[in-house]
């Protein structure tokens, strides 16, 4: 409990793992006074109300350092020490040091789904997934399992131990029942698709519930991805958005 006298005095305290940054990490207490009668007397109580803010790029920094500190600088997954950045685990708020890894550009990139799964990258997961951290057991678990077709990967299963709430956490991205192939926007040509890209009609296409027809050698510029559907793009043409089966286009 703070002793204030003040009753509008706002205290600052330096919370441990601040460092030097006196930004990093900031409680703003707010006092009142609340006077409450018993047995007689008066007793003058002082509630004290918490407002947390901070700079989120601040936490970041420092969250960073700590990784990089816990990890020795490399990446906790595959050992890289080249271009790391901060993965938080989902699902997750609220990052922090519990819930969140060190990680490569290669690695993040096959985590996230944006590239597709390079076996030989990973078998090093059977000594990292041995890691004391809850964070790095579960992204290892997820990705052996996204591998299991390997007979390497199946085998890391069967031999990792995650306790009971870990293996829950591990469990609500799905990663266990999917497929580890990832499907891409790709072109007539097999050529992969990118949101912001120009492509080019190889047929021409008449628009349903509309007059507009869209020729052959049409160029449309600043296409977006269909997310859930991998055959799809959107794109202007003749100032009418329209979807476009990528079969019917090339990258330009």
């Amino acid at each position: 409990m703070y002793a204030v006298n003040n009753p509008t005095k706002s205290l600052t305290p330096r919370h441990a793992g601040s460092g030097s940054n006196p930004h990093a990490n900031v409680v703003k207490l707010v006092v009142s006074d609340c006077f409450v009668p018993r047995n007689d007397k008066v007793f003058k109580f002082i509630p004290i109300s918490f407002v947390t803010f901070a700079d989120k790029s601040n936490i970041n920094m420092s969250l960073a350092q700590e990784l990089k500190t816990r990890s020795g600088n490399k990446c906790e997954l595959c050992t890289s020490e080249n271009n790391l950045s901060v993965y938080e685990v989902p699902p997750t708020s609220n990052a922090n040091s519990d819930n969140s890894i060190l990680v490569c550009k290669t690695c993040l990139d096959q985590i996230e789904k944006t590239e597709q799964l390079d076996a030989s990258h990973w078998r090093i997961l059977t000594e990292t997934m041995w890691s004391e951290f809850a964070p790095v057991q579960v992204v290892a678990w997820r990705m052996l399992s996204r591998l299991r077709h390997e007979g390497w990967a199946a085998d890391g299963l069967d031999i990792l131990y995650l306790d009971d709430d870990t293996l829950e956490w591990a469990k609500k991205t799905g990663d266990h029942e999917a497929d580890g192939t990832v499907e891409f926007h790709q072109d007539s040509n097999g050529t992969r698709l990118y949101e912001g890209d120009t492509v080019v009609l190889v047929k021409t296409l008449d628009v349903k519930g509309s007059t507009l027809s869209a020729k052959l050698g049409t160029v449309v510029k600043n296409i977006r991805l269909v997310h859930d559907n991998t055959e799809q793009i959107e794109g202007k043409v003749e100032g009418q958005t329209i979807v476009i089966l990528t079969k019917y286009l090339r990258k330009g």
